[in-house]
C-alpha cells in the first residue's frame, strides 16, 4: 500500500476516517472509493468543505487546496480496510475472529456459535444480518458485513470493551468490495454454495470465486472448518495456507454426524460417536451444528462441554421457528430465499412430517435481485408440497405481480390447480391458515426474521409470525 504520490503534511492527526463525505467532521480522513454505484473522487470538494484535511484517491484531483493532504494510492478499495484497522488500533490483534461464508446457514452459525461461547464465560461479538451485538448490547444492521470503517469501529469497541472471540458473517459482496480486507481471522467457515446474488456477480463462477476468495487470505496460524458434504468443500481450501478441517453427515471426515431421530421439537444426533438431543430440526442444521461443532474444537474447546451446550441451542429467530395453533396445524416460518434453502426446510418437514399432513408453502422472491432463480423456486415449492401460494416478499421498486408471474412461469400444467397468487403477503399467510387442516404444516418463506416489507424504497412494518400468530387467533 505504499503510496503513489503525497501533497501536503504528513505530520498531521486524523480525528477519524470516512468514505460518506455527509459523514465527514473537522480532521477526519476521507478515502475516495471508486464503488459500483457512485465515484467517491466526485465527492472531494463537499469532504474538505465539512472538515477533511486528508484527501486519500487514486486520481489526483485538478485544484489541490493549500492546508490539505493528499494521498494517491493505486487502489482506494484495497486501502480503506486496512487504513480502518490501523485506525481502530488493530482490533483483531485483541481477539479472535471467526468468518463464515457460504450461500446458506451464515447467521444461524455465526449467532450460535456467538451464544455457546457467551455460555461458556466468555465476552463475544457478533456481526451478522440479524443485528450486531458486543455481549447483550444490540446495534442494527442494514448490511451483513458492514463497509470497512463501520465494521472496524465495531471490532475497535469490542476489544476495547473486553471481547475474547467475535463471530461474523461474511458476504460475497464483502469479500469482492474488500470490506474485511485487513482483518486478522483465527478461523473460517464455509457452509455451502448455490445460486445467489448473480445480480450482482453476474455468473455462478464469479460468486464462487469471491467466496474462495476469503479462504485464500488466511494465514497459517488460521483454521478452516469446510463442508465437505458440498462440491464445492474441496476447491473452497484448495489455495489456502490455513490449516484444513473437515465436516460432514455422508462420508468419513474429521466431524461427523448422523440423525438417530427426528421431530418438530429437535433432533437426536450422534456426532463423533457421542449422542445428544438438539432442539433444532432438519438435515441442514445438522450441517450448521457439525460447523459449530467443530469451530468450537478447533478454538481449544473440549468437546463433551460442546455437545452439552449445543443441546441448549434454540433456533435463530426466523430460521426454522415453528407456531402451532389451538387444531394442531403446525406454521414454519423460515428465512428460505433461495432454491436450495426452500428445497432444504421442505425436505426437512417431509422429513418429520412423514406424510401425516400436507404442506402449505406461502413463498415469493425480493424484488430488484436475481431474477433466474424466481421460476426455480416457484418450482421447487410445487414438486414438494401439496398446495401453493405464490405471494409478494419485498417487492422494491419492481411489480408485486410481475415478479410472480415471473414465478409462476416456472410451474407445469399439473402444478397450476394446487397454485394460487394472492399479492397481498398478509392475506397470503391467513388463506393458508384458512384452508389448514390439523397435521397439516405451513411453510412461510422468503423473510424470516425480517419485520418490514419494501415496497417501492419505503420499509412498512411487516412480520411473518405476527401475522401467522394472529391468523390462529394467539
Amino acid at each position: 500500500m505504499s503510496p503513489l504520490k503525497i501533497v501536503g503534511n504528513t505530520q498531521i492527526d486524523v480525528t477519524g476516517v470516512n468514505i460518506d463525505s455527509r459523514k465527514v467532521e473537522a480532521g477526519n480522513a476521507f478515502i475516495a472509493v471508486c464503488g459500483t454505484q457512485t465515484d467517491g473522487h466526485r465527492f472531494i470538494d463537499k469532504a474538505v468543505e465539512t472538515g477533511a484535511t486528508v484527501i486519500v484517491c487514486q486520481q489526483m484531483p485538478d485544484n489541490l487546496i493549500e492546508g490539505i493532504t493528499y494521498v494517491q494510492l493505486a487502489d482506494t478499495e484495497d486501502a480503506v480496510g486496512k487504513i480502518a484497522t490501523v485506525f481502530y488500533g488493530d482490533p483483531t490483534s485483541r481477539l479472535k475472529l471467526v468468518g463464515v461464508t457460504g450461500t446458506n446457514g451464515k447467521t444461524t452459525i455465526a449467532m450460535l456459535l456467538f451464544r455457546m461461547f457467551r455460555l461458556m464465560g466468555f465476552k463475544c461479538g457478533l456481526c451478522s444480518t440479524v443485528c450486531n451485538y458486543i455481549e447483550d448490547q444490540a446495534f442494527p444492521t442494514e448490511q451483513t458485513t458492514p463497509d470497512p470503517i463501520t465494521l472496524n469501529a465495531l471490532l475497535g469497541r469490542m476489544a476495547d470493551e473486553g471481547c475474547q472471540y467475535a463471530f461474523m458473517e461474511c458476504s460475497s459482496h464483502a469479500i469482492q468490495q474488500k470490506r474485511i480486507g485487513g482483518l486478522t481471522f483465527a478461523g473460517g467457515i464455509f457452509t455451502n454454495l448455490t445460486r445467489d446474488h448473480l445480480d450482482y456477480h453476474k455468473t455462478y463462477q464469479n460468486y464462487r470465486d469471491a467466496k474462495k476468495a476469503f479462504f485464500d487470505s488466511l494465514d497459517k496460524d488460521a483454521f478452516v472448518v469446510t463442508n465437505a458434504d458440498d462440491k464445492n468443500g474441496d476447491f473452497m481450501v484448495q489455495n489456502t495456507k490455513a490449516e484444513v478441517k473437515t465436516y460432514s453427515t455422508t462420508r468419513t471426515a474429521d466431524f461427523h454426524a448422523k440423525i438417530i431421530e427426528m421431530g418438530f421439537d429437535g433432533m437426536l444426533l450422534r456426532i463423533n460417536g457421542q449422542e445428544v438431543h438438539v432442539p433444532l430440526v432438519g438435515k441442514f442444521n445438522v450441517s450448521n451444528l457439525l460447523a459449530i461443532y467443530g469451530t468450537a474444537v478447533m478454538l481449544g474447546r473440549d468437546p463433551m462441554e460442546v455437545l452439552t451446550l449445543m443441546s441448549g441451542l434454540r433456533s435463530v429467530s426466523g430460521r426454522f421457528e415453528a407456531v402451532r395453533s389451538p387444531k394442531g396445524v403446525t406454521a414454519i416460518v423460515d428465512y428460505a430465499h433461495t432454491p436450495d434453502a426452500l428445497e432444504n426446510v421442505l425436505d426437512a418437514i417431509h422429513e418429520v412430517l412423514q406424510r401425516r399432513g400436507e404442506i402449505i408453502t406461502v413463498c415469493g422472491a425480493g424484488g430488484n435481485r436475481d431474477k433466474g432463480k424466481r421460476p426455480q423456486m416457484a418450482k421447487i415449492a410445487a414438486r414438494m408440497s401439496d398446495k401453493v401460494i405464490i405471494t409478494s416478499d419485498n417487492p422494491r421498486f419492481e411489480e408485486p405481480q410481475d415478479i410472480i408471474n415471473d414465478m409462476l412461469a416456472g410451474l407445469e400444467d399439473d402444478d397450476k390447480p394446487r397454485t394460487l397468487s394472492i399479492v397481498d403477503r398478509r392475506e397470503a399467510i391467513r388463506t393458508a391458515a384458512l384452508i389448514a387442516k390439523p397435521g397439516d404444516v405451513i411453510l412461510i418463506a422468503g423473510k424470516g426474521h425480517e419485520d418490514y416489507q419494501d415496497v417501492r424504497g419505503v420499509k412498512h412494518h411487516f412480520d411473518d409470525k405476527e401475522v401467522v400468530s394472529e391468523a390462529f387467533g394467539l
